[in-house]
Parts: C-alpha cells; structure tokens; sequence
C-alpha cells in the first residue's frame, strides 16, 4: 500500500473547506466528483447564478459609479435628483437624457455597467422598429416594446432561480414533515393524512391561479405561497415509505425503550436515513420548479406584467414570429439551465447510491 493510501486509511475524517468529513461523505463527493457531466454542471450553474445575483452591476441604465465636481455618486445604488448634476428638476435623474450625460461628462465622469440598459429600459434610439434584430448596441436584439432581451435574460434568470430555489426548500420542509408524521405515527394519522392528500392532489391548480389571478394581482409572494400550497406533496410518498421502513428498525425500538421522546427520534435517528433519498430528488424538485414559473409566465398567470420573465419571452417569441431571436434566444437559455439542474440532480443520485463505488 503506498503511502498517501496508508494515510488515509489512518486517518477516519479528512478536512475539505474547513469541515471535517466522515468517510462515508468522502466516499459520496468522491462519487459526486466522478460524474464529470455533473460535476462540471454544478460549477457552471453556480457560475451563472452568481453572475446573475450582480445584475444591476451587469446590465444597467445607471452608471455603476459617477463624479461630479469632485465627488463620487452611486447611482446603482441610490436614487439621485437631477439637481444634484445641474439639472432643474427635483426628480431622480435619467442619466440616458443627453442633458444629464452631457453635465456628468462636462464635470467629472461615469462608469457604465457592460450592458447600458436595464430590464424595463426602453431604447428609443433603434435603428429598426420593434423588435429590433441584434446590433452591437442590443447583443440579442430588442422585444416588442424595445427593451434589450440580454438584460432581461440576466434579470429574468435570477428570479427564475429564486423563485425556483425558495419554493423548493419551502416545500421540501412542509413534504418532508408530513411524511415523516404520516410514516412515524402509521396507523389512523397515516390513513387520514393520505385521504387528504387525495383530495387535496385532486384539486385543479391552474383554474385557481386563473380565478385568483382575475381578483388579485399577482407578485413573486403570491405566486410562492399558490404553488407552496401544492408543491409540497412531491415528497410526502418518498418520506412517508421511509419512515414506515425505518420506524421498526433496532435503534428505533431500543431508543424507544430507554424513553426516547418521539420527536428525538424522528428528528435524530430516522430522519437523518430519510433526507438521503430527499437531496437525490431535490435537483429535480427544483427544476420542475422553475419549469412551474416559465409556464405561468407564458400563459398570462405568472409574474406583473413587464417583470422580467423567461416565460414571458417565450410568448413574445410565440406572438412575434417575425424575430426568431426572441424564440430561439428564451428556449436555449432554458434548455441550457433545466439541462444543467438534471444532470447535476444525477450526480447527486450516484453521490447517494450506496452500490456505487469510485
């Protein structure tokens, strides 16, 4: 046995990042780590969401910082009045006004973010009517109403994310709950439980988004809370079987018998053996998601109008047929980022499979 080999079998944990792994959750990032395809997927997503959480520094009609008469200003970060650049007028300045721009350069200057235009930035100035085809001003062309279709991408790429990454964990809390009363407790509690979920699952998710939606306006908030209501009986069988196998088990009886309370048990000795098969479907969770909130959006259901939305390209895209930049740019940033969330969801599920050996 050589020696780096001989080290590690002496050493029961290993330090990655600061945390102080046990062997088995070596031997599952080591699993991870094998599925290159996954691997690399993790780091490019991570890349992008990154990317997109600066998007006011990225695509902007702000400068990111500017000087006047010898002293700085963040206008990314705060809302000028004209007055303070010479202008006449107490209002927040609009620094693509040439009279404004005009001032800045004349007593200091400005950095601009790479892309001049933000998510609701009308560009008046195009060569073409709307939807303009791209230039080198608009990378990726213009929409309908002449806002830049790359900084909608950008903006509309965070909030997919978030909106996909809070309702997953959100859900993930409520169905795993529920699955490990229903599973723990057995009996009456588990026959109810799975009597309501029936009827619950039953109901017709998308003609209440279409009431709700003609009596309240929706938002980010309520579109979460909506989907929260449903979403989170995607784990409850999962969570609910393994509790129901792992209730019996030797530790469970011998925990019980040295007067364990129930909710220690649940908490320190099942569920631990019931969040391995929930991380594997996660990813998955997570882009089911997203694909959720693109379709509302494409419907007409999803997100105020002029927000930023994915799905709301793909419906210009389907409406003006005569820019295919705006179909083919929406469909391959989606494709891109759903294929990406499945293959790291595999990565996670060979990170997880004990009869996977690296």
């Amino acid at each position: 046995m050589s020696a780096p080999t001989t080290a590690l079998a002496r050493s029961p944990t290993r330090r990655v990042l600061g945390l102080r792994l046990t062997p088995l959750a070596r031997r599952r990032l080591a699993n991870f780590r094998a599925n290159r395809r996954g691997f690399w997927s993790l780091w490019i997503f991570l890349t992008l969401f990154i990317v997109s959480l600066f998007a006011e520094f990225i695509a902007n009609d702000r400068p990111i910082v500017a000087a006047y008469d010898h002293r700085l200003y963040f206008p990314v970060m705060v809302d000028y009045p004209e007055t303070t650049f010479g202008g006449e007028f107490p209002t927040a300045a609009d620094y693509r006004d040439p009279y404004v721009a005009r001032r800045i350069a004349e007593h200091g200057w400005a950095v601009w973010p790479l892309i001049p235009f933000g998510y609701k930035t009308i560009n008046y100035n195009l060569p073409t009517p709307a939807p303009s085809p791209p230039d080198a001003v608009d990378w990726l062309g213009t929409d309908d109403q002449g806002r830049d279709v790359l900084a909608r991408l950008l903006y509309g790429f965070r909030i997919s994310v978030l909106f996909g990454l809070v309702l997953t964990v959100l859900s993930s809390i409520v169905g795993v709950a529920a699955g490990a009363i229903q599973g723990y407790y057995g009996g009456l509690t588990d026959l109810l439980f799975q009597r309501f979920i029936e009827v619950w699952s039953g109901l017709p998710v998308l003609f209440l988004l279409i009431i709700l939606s003609s009596i309240i306006q929706p938002n980010f908030w309520w579109l979460l809370g909506i989907m929260l209501l449903f979403s989170w009986m995607s784990l409850v069988d999962l969570v609910r079987a393994e509790f129901l196998r792992a209730r019996n088990f030797d530790y469970v009886r011998a925990a019980r018998a040295l007067g364990v309370g129930n909710p220690v048990i649940i908490w320190r000795h099942v569920l631990p053996n019931a969040m391995v098969a929930t991380l594997t479907f996660m990813p998955f969770i997570l882009n089911g998601s997203i694909t959720t909130l693109t379709s509302l959006d494409f419907l007409g259901f999803g997100l105020p109008a002029g927000s930023p939305s994915l799905g709301e390209l793909l419906a210009q895209g389907k409406n003006n047929l005569q820019a295919p930049w705006l179909g083919f740019t929406s469909f391959f940033v989606l494709a891109f980022m759903l294929s990406l969330l499945i293959f790291i969801g595999e990565a996670v599920r060979d990170a997880f499979d004990p009869r996977k050996v690296r």
